[in-house]
């Protein structure tokens, strides 16, 4: 199975050498795709330094844009699906064989890495963000979803066939799930860890949350 792996990185050059270094052996470098969207930093060079696929932006779009650029490269070649991850080792690579073998398991259309959450060490903030936001995204779609904000996720050709974004924010991966679900796509879980490197929630900022709630009252 031809799966790539698409991860949208601004300014990651401090954790992109060990993402990479963890994600290389497990699939082919051919496979691996870094969206540069605008970094100022080296992440583009340290990208290419491990022989990966990048694609630049000649500014800072948004994540939803990132996505965008990786999924029209892995249409435009012949991959069966794309798993999504984030540049800040908040995601393991070596959870992308799990997907892998969900999706082949029952061809579902989606497999989202859903996030086992530690009450006790978790900021409450955080918490009640992906609790309330999932369950509105559960409510918008009738799907199971149990972790609509992780961006650890395997997609299929159907889908990222069916689905075109507008949305160029963080939003944008609200959007996909609503999106994916009106086109009658199927959706699955596999379980990952929570991992915090002390970053804060962007859905605790003002615009991101109108734009989730904008997203989510949409009509598509």
């Amino acid at each position: 199975m031809n799966v790539a792996v698409i991860i949208p990185s601004y300014n990651a050059s401090a954790s992109l050498p060990a993402l990479l270094k963890r994600t290389v052996p497990i699939v082919s470098k051919e496979q691996i795709i870094v969206v540069n969207d605008g970094s100022k930093d080296e992440t583009a060079a340290i990208a290419l330094q491990y022989g990966v696929t990048v694609l630049s932006h000649d500014k800072n779009y948004g994540k939803g844009a990132a996505l965008k650029t990786g999924f029209k490269y892995v249409l435009a070649h012949q991959f069966d699906a794309s798993v999504t991850m984030d540049a800040d080792l908040q995601h393991e690579p070596e959870m992308i064989p799990s997907f892998i073998n969900k999706y082949a398991e029952g061809k579902f259309d989606v497999v989202i890495g859903s996030r086992v959450f530690n009450t006790a060490t978790m900021p409450v903030h955080r918490f009640l963000s992906n609790t309330i936001t999932s369950a509105l995204v559960r409510l918008r779609t009738g799907a199971s979803i149990p972790d609509s904000q992780s961006g650890f996720r395997l997609l299929s050709r159907k889908v990222l066939e069916l689905v075109e974004l507008e949305s160029t924010g963080f939003e944008a991966e609200t959007e996909l799930l609503i999106k994916a679900a009106v086109s009658g796509c199927s959706f699955t879980s596999v379980p990952i860890k929570t991992i915090y490197s002390g970053e804060k929630s962007n859905m605790t900022h003002l615009h991101t949350t109108i734009q989730f709630i904008r997203v989510l009252l949409k009509r598509y």
